[in-house]
């Protein structure tokens, strides 16, 4: 296709992103629409590979034994309705380390919606910009599994935004084996930052939905069975999207950043609204306890991605992660129908603390740095201990010229000081949520940051895509390994790793 003639047709898509690349491996379908998450960074590739001895610059640390997993959208069919990135199919891409070489496979997850799409070549089901049809899905719309993934109970589970159905891939091949159903438990909703706790094993999990009870949480055993599942009492419909936990206590959220029902049933369509006049509430409850032992405290009003941690220190519950004053920015005139999708998914948030006392019901609040991060992870061998560093990706604010999400640098939060670190992508380089990875043997008592941070990168001046090694100590040196891929990988959203995969 002529590039100028395309360029001229794709206003929002230009304004945002630049021009439109005319890629051999995508689908041809993306290149009459005008949706900048179709294009450049975000296109889709038509490519499952497998392929080992990957070039390497530098030298990978033979002490880096398993698996980096990254999930993301990556659709196939033309969508019925417009196009969001929590529509696209999910697709995997994973690197594994072993003996100071490299590996990289990706998969598509083989969902329902999926499948029944493969039969009819072509999309079955609308989208989250909706409107809702509950006679083609469930959820109205089309559940992709693409937001979430992590390593529990000898699989990988994939996870959806929305609270969809879990997914079971075989952590070798990527394979999809069907819906991870936990044994006691009937096949139900499981949100996308449900959480592994490395130290017991365990799967602590909530779920959410339009109609009582809005909100369920639960555990199970590290085996994959249910040990425990409760209702939560909300007001109503609710939209929360992580959980924190300490050793003795799960950290639910009840956020002022939900749709009304009423507009759901009259139009098919989930309006969001941020109620400035409504508290945020986080509700303490015993890991295995019930309902009515929830503790709620009330904060200022916010909306919450991301947890990177949470602890226990005396009386005082602890949490860190990255807190939006705003997560419904202003749309912005000349995108069209396009326009309120494209301000949500500009991430406007910083590092920050919250600390409940749970013997005063005293609650302390506050900025650990101001600087615009979000897709923030921690060791996971400190998971629910008190911890120091967190793992941030910078995301340009719009006057920045983030018009859309995007990732440019890799920065180290000190959670004490509140001093940080960071390394540069690079111009025009786009990057993946990192994950900390425990040197092979490490314990907690070995420091907090002996391992490595990795990171995958796209170069938008090639279309190349790297895995980026960082030693954990020190990214501000840059990378100690950087790994050719054999394809370009499309942006995504979450990554986990896993040890001796």
């Amino acid at each position: 296709m002529n590039q100028a003639l395309r360029r001229s047709t794709f206003p929002v898509t230009e304004e945002c992103i630049g021009d439109v690349v005319d890629f051999e491996h995508t689908q041809p379908w993306i290149y009459g629409i005008d949706n900048p998450y179709l294009h450049g960074a975000y296109a889709p590739t038509t490519l499952e590979l497998s392929e080992s001895g990957l070039s390497i610059e530098g030298e990978i640390p033979t002490d880096l034994v398993g698996t980096y997993f990254r999930n993301g959208p990556n659709p196939i069919h033309q969508p019925g309705n417009r196009y969001h990135p929590f529509d696209g199919d999910g697709m995997v891409h994973a690197v594994s380390f072993c003996e100071g070489a490299a590996s990289y496979r990706n998969r598509y997850i083989d969902t329902v919606a999926l499948t029944a799409e493969r039969a009819m070549g072509q999309s079955t089901s609308n989208g989250v910009m909706g409107p809702f049809d509950f006679e083609t899905s469930e959820f109205g719309i089309k559940d992709t599994s693409n937001t979430d993934l992590f390593y529990y109970a000898g699989s990988l589970m994939t996870l959806w935004y929305n609270a969809g159905h879990p997914y079971r891939l075989d952590p070798h091949t990527l394979e999809t084996t069907g819906y991870f159903e936990l044994e006691g438990r009937p096949q139900r909703r499981l949100s996308a930052h449900s959480k592994v706790d490395w130290t017991t094993g365990e799967l602590l999990f909530f779920d959410y939905g339009d109609e009582p009870p809005y909100m369920t949480y639960g555990v199970a055993d590290p085996s994959g069975k249910l040990r425990h599942e409760v209702a939560i009492d909300l007001p109503g419909p609710r939209l929360p999207h992580d959980i924190g936990f300490t050793p003795n206590y799960t950290i639910l959220h009840d956020l002022p950043f939900f749709h009304d029902p009423k507009v759901l049933q009259r139009h098919q369509l989930r309006v969001l609204t941020f109620h400035r006049d409504i508290p945020t509430r986080f509700g303490l409850i015993p890991r295995h306890g019930r309902g009515e032992d929830i503790r709620w405290f009330e904060c200022e009003p916010c909306y919450i991605l991301h947890v990177s941690n949470s602890w226990e220190e005396g009386d005082w519950v602890v949490m860190d992660g990255c807190r939006s004053r705003n997560p419904m920015p202003a749309a912005t005139s000349g995108e069209g129908e396009l326009s309120h999708m494209l301000a949500y998914m500009r991430l406007e948030a910083n590092n920050y603390r919250w600390r409940f006392n749970l013997r005063t019901g005293e609650v302390r609040e506050g900025d650990i740095d101001d600087l615009n991060t979000e897709f923030n992870k921690a060791n996971p061998l400190y998971a629910g201990i008190k911890g120091r560093y967190a793992y941030h990706q910078r995301i340009p604010l719009l006057e920045e010229g983030g018009h859309t999400l995007r990732f440019t640098g890799l920065v180290k939060y000190d959670n004490e000081t509140g001093s940080r670190q960071q390394w540069d992508y690079g111009s025009g380089v786009f990057g993946s949520e990192a994950v900390f990875a425990p040197r092979q043997g490490a314990t907690r008592a070995d420091a907090e940051d002996d391992g490595y941070v990795i990171t995958l990168v796209t170069d938008s001046q090639d279309w190349t895509s790297h895995c980026l090694v960082f030693d954990a100590a020190d990214v501000s040196a840059g990378p100690v390994a950087r790994i050719s891929l054999p394809q370009r990988v499309p942006s995504g959203f979450h990554a986990s790793w896993a040890p001796d995969i």
